[in-house]
């Protein structure tokens, strides 16, 4: 493997510990790897996210050279005029199912460390059963929390009980709500109002793992009374070295397939 990826230069920019793992991870594969100057040089660049876009990184990004390939996270609007190819390697369907898994096991941490019962015997609500739902509520179901999913589709309603939870409608969230002081929800859209919030158990603890600003009513759950988190980011937060693996080994299928395509 390494001697396959000996011609691959790629500059890693930023600094946080999950882009540090993946340029160490794109080192162990045989990839050239350097930083900041190696742009003007690179056949692709790794970008941080989020990219705190401002007149410096575009400055830096317009010395790329003509092809080379742009990897992050979504491309901002003022990017369009670099002329310059931008993937987004986390609308990747094998990068998002990896990802899961520590953002699952942050979610867990938050659980653990903030509620004053076991997980065992604790019902808890997942709102949503996509990649993350999914992560989330076989682990919870592992640790013999009773873990019930609202769901839109009758298909992963089905798996999660086949995998051991009850499931209801995304539909029914707000009758529902009133069996439970834990919730964990993954879904970016306004699912948590304050009609379902009213109806949880006083004192409830809401953590909401779906990116910004999260589908949960903050301010209505504060007024009730409620903790509410918004935890998105947690694979970088929780294991950045795992996330930076995964970052390297989505980034080497990126270029492959490039080259395949090429």
């Amino acid at each position: 493997m390494p001697e396959r990826n000996r011609n691959i230069q790629i500059a890693v920019l930023g600094q946080d510990r999950r882009q540090t793992a993946a340029a160490q991870a794109l080192r162990a594969a045989g990839c050239r790897v350097g930083g900041a100057e190696a742009v003007p040089a690179a056949d692709s660049i790794l970008l941080p996210v989020p990219l705190p876009w401002d007149a410096a990184w575009a400055a830096l990004l317009q010395k790329a050279k003509p092809g080379a390939l742009l990897l992050g996270g979504r491309a901002p609007a003022e990017a369009a005029g670099l002329g310059r190819r931008w993937v987004n390697c986390y609308a990747r369907e094998a990068l998002a199912v990896r990802n899961a898994v520590p953002t699952a096991e942050g979610c867990l941490s938050i659980l653990l460390a903030r509620r004053t019962r076991t997980l065992w015997g604790a019902p808890v609500l997942v709102a949503g059963y996509g990649r993350v739902g999914q992560a989330v509520a076989v682990r919870l179901t592992a640790l013999g929390a009773k873990v019930t999913a609202a769901a839109r589709s009758p298909a992963q309603r089905a798996l999660a009980e086949a995998l051991g939870a009850a499931a209801v409608p995304l539909t029914e969230l707000a009758a529902a709500a009133a069996g439970f002081d834990t919730v964990v929800n993954t879904i970016p859209a306004p699912v948590l109002t304050a009609p379902v919030l009213a109806a949880l158990r006083p004192g409830s603890l809401i953590v909401d793992l779906a990116s910004a600003p999260g589908g949960t009513d903050f301010a209505a759950a504060a007024a009730l009374g409620h903790t509410a988190l918004l935890a998105p980011g947690l694979p970088a937060r929780c294991a950045p070295d795992s996330a930076g693996e995964y970052l390297a080994e989505t980034v080497l299928e990126i270029i492959r397939e490039g080259e395949a395509a090429g």
